[in-house]
């Protein structure tokens, strides 16, 4: 048999021998106390026989004739790192990249995001920390439905801040239909794996491994992301921590907006791979937490004959909790902060806003919190007073009993404040533009998926609208868009970029009301 060992053209070369030994029959790769790993392997006598001028470092020979060699751990990143570590890195920069930020609870997209006020919500958000709470429950998925408004997003969002103030935070993603890097699962296992993976170097070294060895792992199924990603990992975990480690992991996650992912069998989808990886899995600690409207794939899952209706514990938030006491404390409180920030004396005024006020707000509300919170953006715009612009809203409130009819208030007030930035916007625009055929125009373009269309900026420039222009069609909007800034990188010059405006419609519940009900 040929020498393994390699001759050298110089004199006192050293000679390391390889990781894997081809030689003999029986290799035995264990640990000494000291990290080092021990390479065993019984080899032929003639091992050495015409090797000369070399040298082989921590080589024993024991009397059955076995070598061993030690491979110490390399924690350097220059060149003489481990490769394993380089492609683990390397891995874990492409998971970075298929991961979604904006759908993080804390991110920066989603400044100052709806969340509960402390003494709102009290019974259904302690109704959800116990069931995170209680790991020994066999109903390890809580599914919260409830109507558009019913203020899902901001339990969601209390419920984040909680469990990360406990340090049981997995994971969040808040899906959104109007940012095309969150309206879509296609990133969400991926997110996943980078908010588990972040805090735990374990974690994080077998994930970056999986990516390098797959690089197109985020194009293949989310039941295969889940599995290679996260189920595998963890069970790695499992198989070499201490139990105590094991169960100070975070294990809470949370997906908000199942219905706002714009493909239905997407919908579906994330919750089969849920079932099927993290569920039926009963070494997997995690709670998963999911809140949606009861559209198609969550009411059929849930539904009695359902695959998810006996593992599921479900909150049906609209039938379960009347919000209507929660609603008037919100409304009393906001519309006081912003009385006593106004000029208007009248605003100040203890009296301001009465109590007629806030009961005729609340039974046009009918429960649901995102009338609420739309009135409170309209009455909070700094321009005018907020006694002239709460009239404002009161005056188009309906007279029938709304709580028959929940919705009928919020298209009525959708309409209205439509209506008027027409009329402010047209009143002080002399080019003649066509307020409403502008803004949906607007709307369309971002249905369109292009994603540099995004941009108010880019839309301004393509309706050949001044940068006043644009301003003023979204001067009297605010209560219903967002003005987000951005940062807009040139296709044809990288190294080019201009700060510009990007916009988003606060609820989808607005945008299906101005695309389909608003002409």
């Amino acid at each position: 048999m040929a020498s393994k060992a390699k001759r050298s053209s110089k004199p006192q070369s050293q000679v390391k021998l390889p990781k894997k030994l081809d030689i003999g029959q029986n290799v035995d790769r264990t640990q000494n106390d000291i990290g080092a790993v021990n390479v065993t392997t019984t080899a032929p006598t003639e091992l050495f026989s015409n090797a000369s001028k070399f040298v082989v470092h921590n080589l024993h020979v024991d009397a059955s004739q076995s070598y061993y060699q030690h491979e110490f751990p390399s924690t350097s990143k220059g060149p003489g790192a481990s490769s394993s570590h380089i492609d683990s890195e390397a891995g874990w920069k492409l998971l970075l990249n298929a991961a979604a930020p904006n759908a993080l609870y804390n991110s920066a997209d989603r400044f100052d995001p709806p969340k509960c006020d402390e003494d709102t919500r009290v019974e259904v958000i302690q109704e959800v920390m116990d069931w995170m709470h209680d790991r020994e429950s066999l109903q390890r998925l809580l599914c919260m439905t409830g109507a558009a408004g019913s203020g899902k997003s901001a339990l969601q969002q209390t419920i984040s801040e909680r469990c990360s103030k406990e340090g049981i935070l997995g994971s969040t993603f808040f899906l959104s239909s109007t940012d095309p890097t969150r309206n879509t699962a296609s990133a969400l296992i991926a997110t996943m794996a980078y908010q588990l993976g972040s805090d735990n170097v374990e974690l994080r070294r077998e994930m970056g491994t999986v990516v390098a060895e797959d690089p197109l792992i985020f194009s293949k199924s989310m039941k295969t992301q889940m599995e290679k990603l996260i189920v595998a990992p963890f069970g790695y975990l499992q198989g070499n921590s201490e139990e105590s480690e094991l169960s100070a992991l975070p294990y809470a996650i949370l997906i908000d907006g199942l219905d706002e992912c714009t493909d239905e069998e997407r919908q579906a989808e994330v919750l089969s791979t849920i079932n099927e990886c993290l569920l039926k899995n009963k070494n997997m600690p995690f709670r998963i937490f999911i809140a949606s409207r009861p559209e198609w794939a969550i009411r059929s899952a849930l539904k009695e004959d359902g695959y998810l209706h006996q593992v599921a514990y479900h909150i049906p938030l609209s039938d379960k909790y009347d919000a209507f006491s929660d609603i008037q404390r919100v409304l009393w409180r906001r519309l006081r902060e912003i009385g006593r920030k106004s000029s208007d004396p009248r605003a100040r005024s203890p009296s301001w806003p009465s109590k007629q006020d806030i009961a005729v707000l609340c039974r046009a509300a009918s429960g649901q919190f995102i009338y609420a919170a739309t009135v409170i953006k309209f009455v909070s715009d700094k321009r005018s007073s907020p006694v002239d612009r709460l009239q404002i809203v009161l005056s188009w409130t309906p007279d029938t009993n709304q709580r028959m009819k929940p919705f009928t208030s919020l298209d009525h007030l959708y309409t209205n404040i439509l209506l008027r930035a027409k009329e402010e916007y047209e009143a002080s625009n002399t080019d003649g533009h066509d307020f409403l055929l502008l803004f949906r125009v607007h709307q369309l373009m971002k249905r369109a998926h292009w994603k540099w269309m995004f941009s108010a900026t880019a839309l301004s420039w393509l309706l050949k609208l001044e940068e006043t222009d644009h301003e003023q069609l979204f001067w009297d909007l605010r209560s219903l868009v967002a003005i987000v800034p951005t940062t807009w990188v040139s296709a044809s010059n990288f190294s080019t970029m201009k700060a510009v405006q990007r916009t988003s419609l606060y609820q989808k519940s607005v945008r299906s009301f101005t695309l389909l009900s608003f002409v």
